[in-house]
């Protein structure tokens, strides 16, 4: 399975582990490279097996799942993290996804739609629940002002739309037939000027501007 996507399970339940492998290794194109306990062993193993994607749990003893993002942004690791929790309350998840996970599914999630979560994540999108969306949109509201999108150019706001439709550096490049490495500036020129920290974050002030691709 070369070009499968490489999975990572990291959550403190072996019961939860094993049933999330269970699954996804009938599924032709995703392989589970591996398991972690815990967010520090996680981390670990993601520097040593290099997955695609990590399904990580948030509430887990010793080093949890939101200190486990932030030291794989650190090391800025590549994998695309989507959090697999049981927690539905927003000051459980928010803060996941301001660590830099790229979504996040209930632990009940129907088995296709979590395949189907993996490869929207190994693709580039962003996956939010619309109620943990309102929050963060009134959020950039209250630390974003209108007024810089002034500050972007016109490839500038071309690249945040296509950013806010879910599409990976690569989409973008191949949509207006540029380069990775000039889209890779421009997503870095449009943090910088509206003050955000990543992806998700100008994807969201994109939608509440109205700025669309």
């Amino acid at each position: 399975m070369a070009d499968a996507i490489k999975v990572l399970l990291v959550d403190d339940h072996q019961v939860v582990r094993r049933g999330l492998r269970t699954f996804l290794e009938v599924q032709d194109d995703i392989e589970v490279v591996g398991e972690a306990a815990d967010g520090a062993e996680g981390v670990d193993r993601a520097e040593e097996l290099q997955p695609d994607v990590i399904l990580m749990d948030v509430k887990m003893p010793g080093m949890d799942g939101v200190d486990a993002l932030r030291r794989l942004r650190e090391l800025d690791n590549r994998a695309r993290v989507l959090v697999v929790t049981s927690f539905t309350e927003q000051r459980t998840v928010v803060p996941a996804l301001r660590a830099g996970a790229a979504g996040y599914v209930y632990k009940d999630v129907d088995p296709d739609a979590l395949a189907g979560a993996i490869r929207s994540v190994h693709a580039g999108h962003i996956l939010l629940q619309p109620e943990v969306a309102g929050v963060l949109l009134a959020q950039e509201e209250t630390n974003s002002g209108t007024g810089r999108a002034g500050s972007l150019t016109e490839r500038e706001r071309e690249v945040l739309g296509l950013i806010a439709d879910g599409r990976s550096n690569r989409e973008i490049a191949r949509a207006l037939v540029l380069s990775e490495k000039t889209v890779k500036t421009h997503v870095s020129n449009i943090l910088m000027k509206l003050d955000l920290s990543d992806r998700t974050q100008a994807a969201l002030w994109a939608v509440r501007h109205g700025v669309t691709g």
